[in-house]
Parts: structure tokens; sequence; C-alpha cells
């Protein structure tokens, strides 16, 4: 062998080294033991007229028969070990011609989506008029989201088994939205208005891991996509809003009223086909993405860390009490959503094997700080309870806040034993892919349960 691929061999058994550390602990004989036994078939593969790394992908599959973590090694890793063999590499004819057919299969659903939102006005539902709003409240993430799994089930080519779990949840959460009845102007129903699209989100989630939700690491792939989401649907809704300012304003000009146009079509339609196309725009220029997302992770942990400790320490200045009517409840818990939602995606875009940093201690303290935060609003929200009694609004609160309060605390208790060097990263990245349950076990609780618990109220 010569010396160059001695040199990329070593580092491919120190990256396979360090990756199974990170999976589970092991002790240094253990690892040497594993480590002695990789080499040894490499060993054997060379000497039978082997490259070194065409040894080393070999030896590592054939570990995967004898031991858990080089399997988990060797299916992660594969593809991009036999990318180093056989480069420069073509793709195959049908990998091929199924890309180029993506671009019309996501219009084609884009579509599918704008057409869906408009079929409840041939039955005289106006989504302008305020009446009939309160349908398409209900009903909004049924018109987008079931197109949006059936894209990801025919990208990943899932089975009649997943489809049918897709069909059957999705069923549910229209029966949830339509069959009790709600009055728009109970809290039963913006409870449901809420929890709704988080629950069938998680449902397409299904469709995005094509069936394999047992598994931490497509759950993972899940969170980073939800997360490169928001910021490609974000984007395109500012186009949009400039688009629609645009329209309306130059159609005045000629003495034109577009409002209603707006307001009927475009408007709609253009929600739901941002949707999928934001969906598309992740998987077909993920590159882009995956640059910008962790930036933006590091830009906003500081300043909300900061934003936290100084609300904490206002609150211990002045001394006053957390008001905790309905829209202060909905602002804390979107801040400790937005936290949660920074730490996730900072930990998707992480290198496990790198070391604790700077960055990593500023987590830490935004985790703290938010898990302090999230006990104040709970001892509010129990004092209410416990002088008012219990409302829609105010157990759903609790019980949100109680959910948070269990991730954010474990997540802090993890990153301080990361931190201080006696836990791998690989324990908090588990621990918040396999917390996902928790979230999509509430949220259909609330939409199926609530309703019945207080009386339609």
């Amino acid at each position: 062998m010569t010396v160059d691929s001695d040199n990329d061999l070593e580092r491919q058994i120190a990256e396979w080294r360090a990756y199974m550390r990170r999976r589970r602990p092991l002790h240094d004989t253990d690892a040497d033991e594993l480590e002695d036994h990789l080499r040894s078939r490499i060993t054997e593969l060379t000497e039978a007229g082997l490259q070194a790394d065409e040894a080393f992908l070999i030896a590592v599959k054939r570990m995967g028969s004898l031991d858990e973590v080089a399997r988990e090694f060797a299916r992660e890793h594969s593809e991009r070990l036999w990318k180093q063999l056989v480069l420069p590499r073509e793709p195959d004819a049908p990998t091929a011609a199924r890309s180029r057919r993506e671009l019309p299969v996501m219009v084609a659903c884009a579509i599918a989506a704008a057409i869906a939102i408009k079929v409840p006005a041939l039955f005289g539902l106006d989504i302008s008029d305020d009446e009939d709003a309160e349908f398409y409240v209900r009903n909004f993430s049924l018109f987008v989201l079931p197109v949006l799994a059936a894209y990801f089930a025919w990208q990943r080519r899932v089975g009649l088994r997943v489809i049918g779990v897709l069909a059957l949840l999705f069923v549910l959460g229209a029966v949830a939205a339509n069959a009790y009845g709600l009055d728009g102007d109970s809290q039963s129903f913006v409870l449901t208005a809420i929890h709704l699209p988080l629950a069938l989100w998680l449902v397409v989630g299904v469709a995005y891991v094509g069936g394999e939700w047992r598994s931490d690491r497509r759950r993972m792939d899940f969170i980073r996509f939800t997360g490169e989401w928001l910021i490609y649907f974000n984007l395109i809704a500012t186009g949009g809003g400039i688009l629609l300012a645009f329209t309306a304003g130059t159609f005045n000009a000629i003495g034109l009223d577009p409002e209603e146009f707006i307001q009927s079509w475009l408007l709609p339609c253009g929600v739901v086909a941002a949707v999928i196309v934001s969906a598309w725009l992740v998987e077909a220029k993920q590159s882009v993405i995956e640059n910008m997302a962790p930036v933006l992770t590091r830009v906003f942990t500081p300043l909300f860390a900061a934003t936290l400790l100084a609300f904490l320490v206002a609150f211990m200045w002045t001394s006053n009490g957390i008001d905790v009517d309905r829209d202060v409840l909905i602002i804390f818990d979107l801040l400790l959503v937005i936290v949660l939602g920074l730490l996730l995606y900072s930990i998707s875009a992480r290198d496990p094997a790198a070391r604790p940093s700077l960055f990593d201690h500023l987590q830490l303290v935004l985790v703290v700080t938010a898990l302090v935060i999230d006990v104040i609003v709970l001892l509010a929200i129990t004092g209410r309870i416990s002088e008012w009694g219990f409302t829609p609004n105010k157990s759903a609160a609790l019980g949100e806040n109680v959910i948070l309060l269990a991730n954010l605390a474990w997540s802090a208790w993890l990153f301080l034993g990361f931190v201080r060097g006696r836990a791998p990263f690989a324990q908090l990245e588990r621990w918040q892919t396999r917390y996902v349950v928790v979230y999509a076990a509430w949220a259909w609780l609330v939409v199926l349960a609530f309703p019945f618990v207080f009386d339609f109220a």
C-alpha cells in the first residue's frame, strides 16, 4: 500500500472508532478489541489482493453481522464509503429518470392542494365570509398535508401498510375537525385549530421517513427537514406578501379592486401551494439550506438567551406575577417552542464528534433559563386553576408546559453532562428524537379528547 492509502485507511478507521464510541459507551479495551478485529479483517482482504479502501468497506460490512454498532455504522456510511471507491459516479438510469419526474410531480401536488382548498366553494362555502371561515380554519391542514404526505409516499416508495396508516390518521383528523360541531367562539375550537395541524404534520413525518418511524436517525432527518421547511416557507411567504401588495397597488391604480380575487383565490391557493413547493425546495436544494440554517441558529441562540435572562432579572427585580390569560399563555408557549426549536436544529446540524465549545455553553444557558421560565409559568397556571377551576385553555397550557418542562429538564441534564465531558452528545440527540412521540400523543389527545372532557366548551 502507498503512503496516501495508508493515511486514508487510518483516517477511516479513526472515524469508525469515534462513531462507535458516540453511539454507546465503550471501554478502551473493548474499543481496542473491536479495532483489532477490524484491522485483522482488513489485512486478510488486502493480502487477498483488494485495495485498502475496498478492504475497509468490506470489513465494516462484515463486522455488521457481529456487532449492532458496527452494523449501524455500515448502514449509515456505506453510501459515502462506496462513493469513495467509485468516484466519479453517475446516477443510474432509474434514479435519474425519477429525479426528472420530481418537479412535475411537485407541481401536480401543488395544483392538487390549490384545487382542494377551492372545492368547498362549490358547496357554497366562501372563504372570505366570516361564518364560513370557521370551516376553513378547522380544515386548513387537511387541504394540504395529505397531499404533502402523498408526495413523500411517492418519493420514498412506501408500502401499502404505511399508506393505510397515513390514510387512517388523516381520516381520523377529518372526523375530529368536523364531527364535533364545535362553536367558533369555543375554546375547544381554538385548541383543535392549533393542535390538529401539529398532529397531522407529524403524520407527514411518517411518510417522510418512509415508514421508518422507529429509527432515531430518520426522526432527526424529519426534525432537520422541518426547520429547513420553515425557512423556505417564510422566504416564500415574504415574497408572496410583496407580490400581493404590488398586485393590489397596480390594479387599484387603474380603477380595479382585486381584493376579492386576492382573498378568495390568490392568497389561499398560494399558501397551500407554498407548503408543497417549500418541501420540494428542501429536498432539491439541501446543500444551500444546510449552510443557512446553522448560521441562523448561531445568530439567534445568544439573542434568545440574553432575552430570557433579561426577563428573569426583570421578573425577580419587580416581583410582578405573570398574567395567565390566553394570549399571554400563547406568547410564553411560543417562546418555549422557539427555544426548543433552536435546540433541536442546532443538534441536527452539529457534528456529534466535535468537542464542547462556547456555543454549547450558550445553548445550556438558553435551556436552563427556558426551564426556569417554564417553572414560573406552571406555578402561575396552577395558581389560577386552583382559584378558578379547569378550562380547556388552562388545561391545554398546563399539559403543554409539563411536557416542555420534562423535555427541557432532561435536555439540560444531558447538556450539562456533555459540556463537562461526562456524557456523549448522542444521548441528547436520541432523547430529542424519541420525545417527538410525546408531542404527537399530546396533540392527538387535545384534538380527540378535550372536546368531550370539557363538554365542547
